[in-house]
């Protein structure tokens, strides 16, 4: 491969995505991977998905809602063939679609007279009222038009809304199919933490009563931190529902699996039939679509080999510095060990870029130190995730820049004492810290649960590089930090 450099490295950008969230767009088949936690976590089932920022829940949402891509699911996955013959609505997420469901601001009104659990099935009624075609059995009158008569009309008659569902299992199951409500972005469902588990709730109560059909299920995609079983199951049976939960997680072969997804589907034939001569791998087409042969999926030795023909055998000079396979993922790891499939691609393409720009007669596509900067370039975009759904980590983690970890957590707590950053920490209109009226030390629980805190074996605090660069945090030894405070 290193005798077609420049052609590597275009290919890299060419498949590689500039932007790497879809803000509840349908993803594209031919970029479509499902890890084998993943295909798990789909299966009708399973009711509750968790899983940290960016590790594919709002993706799953939306390409779940497309006929093309449920297919994808069903000839990649095994065990996931139903979803040839599966509906999947949608019952909440983090695009507006008020004519679907309802917004944060007509939610926050509903839940002032209403309960949660009353909202939630009224949104699901409003979803399956399309599918009801035995005619048998009808919702409750035509549909009223506004969230609060939905809510009232389906409180109202009950005994319609059970005959209603029932006749709607029969004609699914004599179908053999699936009907899944699927629910995601629920922390943008109100405004204060009690509203969220109380909606959080109520939506897991719904889960439960749907529990007893064969066909009808709701799917509920929770962040890390939403899922509170103390808060959230203190209603009857919560366990059969909270005990099925599976997450979604990315270890290191599934990273590079979807990466070599995307390099087979560049529009570069040329590169793939290179790879292909080089090491006698043949990507399969379906539909369109390229498939990484399942050697390259799953054989590690095969994938760093593959890789290392991309990036060099070492992240430096010689082997003490580490060898790339392995250092990319983890210097992206958070303190849970995870890394976001995000951060990941986004590094990889910022070192194609800065290789191209930097290094053009490298011996390879990808310079060792063009992948350090890609790793800084991902850690700005992470911090930029982090400040869309917890605009509040900033102001704790900007006052520690210029300190080195790990550290003694009491040298943070009186940099957040000095810099009154517990005075900013509801700023932004989105939800403040879980823990904040418990001080430092529920600050630093909050942080740790986000995996951007690691509480070490002496009770000091260290930061993992893909936050610690970004916030300008320093550690001897490690990828540097940016020097300046991104704004």
């Amino acid at each position: 491969m290193n005798r077609s450099i420049a052609s590597a490295r275009d290919a890299i950008l060419d498949a590689l995505p500039q932007e790497t969230s879809l803000f509840g767009s349908a993803p594209e088949p031919r970029f479509t991977h499902v890890p084998a936690s993943h295909a798990k976590a789909l299966h009708p089932d399973v009711q509750v998905v968790v899983g940290m920022r960016g590790s594919g829940k709002s993706f799953w949402w939306a390409a779940l809602q497309e006929e093309a891509l449920r297919r994808l699911v069903a000839a990649r996955a095994r065990g996931l063939e139903l979803f040839r013959n599966t509906i999947v609505l949608a019952g909440y997420g983090e695009k507006p679609r008020p004519n679907e469901y309802p917004g944060r601001d007509t939610l926050e009104q509903l839940l002032e007279s209403y309960e949660p659990r009353a909202i939630w099935r009224a949104v699901l009624l409003h979803a399956l009222r399309g599918l009801d075609r035995t005619r048998l059995n009808q919702t409750p009158g035509p549909d009223p038009g506004d969230w609060k008569r939905r809510v009232i009309q389906t409180q109202d008659h009950p005994e319609v809304v059970e005959r209603f569902l029932a006749a709607l299992d029969d004609q699914l199951d004599k179908e053999s199919r699936h009907a899944i409500v699927v629910f995601d972005a629920l922390d943008r469902s109100a405004s204060s933490w009690e509203a969220v588990y109380r909606l959080v709730r109520g939506l897991l109560q719904v889960a439960l009563d749907l529990r007893p059909y064969r066909r009808l299920r709701v799917k509920c995609f929770l962040r890390t931190d939403q899922f509170d079983e103390a808060r959230l199951g203190d209603f009857p049976d919560a366990s059969k529902v909270l005990s099925a939960r599976v997450d979604l997680f990315w270890p290191a072969h599934e990273l590079y699996a979807m990466f070599f997804q995307y390099l087979g589907n560049a529009d570069r034939e040329d590169f793939r039939r290179e790879i292909e001569k080089q090491f006698r791998l043949t990507w399969r087409e379906e539909d369109g679509v390229f498939i990484p042969p399942n050697e390259l999926l799953r054989d590690t030795s095969l994938q760093r080999d593959f890789f290392h023909a991309i990036t060099g055998p070492w992240m430096g000079r010689d082997r003490r510095r580490g060898f790339p396979y392995t250092w990319v993922v983890g210097h992206l790891a958070d303190a849970h060990g995870q890394t976001s499939p995000r951060s990941f691609l986004a590094a990889l393409r910022a070192a194609a870029e800065d290789s191209k720009e930097r290094h053009p007669q490298h011996d390879w596509p990808l310079h060792y130190e063009s992948i350090k900067r890609g790793v800084q370039r991902a850690s700005g975009i992470r911090r930029q995730e982090l400040q869309e759904d917890y605009p509040w980590v900033d102001a704790l983690m900007k006052p520690l820049e210029g300190q080195v970890v790990p550290c003694p957590f009491e040298t943070i707590a009186a940099v957040w004492r000095e810099t009154r950053a517990s005075e900013k920490l509801k700023a932004g209109g989105r939800l403040p810290p879980a823990s904040l009226a418990q001080g430092p030390e529920g600050l630093r629980r909050d942080l740790e649960e986000l995996g951007i805190f690691q509480r070490m074996r002496d009770g000091r605090v260290n930061i993992p590089d893909v936050y610690r660069v970004a916030y300008g945090v320093g550690r001897r030894g490690g990828v540097k930090p940016i020097k300046h405070t991104m704004e």
